[in-house]
């Protein structure tokens, strides 16, 4: 008797477990809608703190001509390569989920 329940219990315990847990594991790796609002409102937040920025060294450089920001230019292109990114992602992420 304690043969079958043990043979039961491996062949329909054990795979149920198992498959118990792939599932949390693969709902628990996605994010949720309002984590991707989180990080939408987050990503417009970082955009308008860079214009400010490139707006308040302009206007330092303007005052102060011996200025050197710290960042790098805005003008520039490895400055904006990973907000462009970031846009082309999100460009990409509207079309699909559409």
């Amino acid at each position: 008797m304690e043969d079958v329940v043990a043979i039961i219990a491996i062949v329909l315990g054990l795979p149920w477990i198992i498959f118990h847990y792939i599932t949390k594991w693969k709902t628990a790796a996605t994010l949720t809608t309002g984590d991707e609002a989180l990080l939408e409102e987050l990503y417009q937040l970082a955009r308008r703190l860079d214009e400010r920025m490139d707006t308040v060294e302009r206007l330092v450089a303007a005052d102060n001509p011996e200025f050197k920001p710290a960042r790098i230019m805005h003008d520039r292109e490895t400055d904006n390569q990973k907000l462009r990114e970031l846009d082309r992602l999100f460009a990409e992420q509207g079309r699909t989920s559409k």
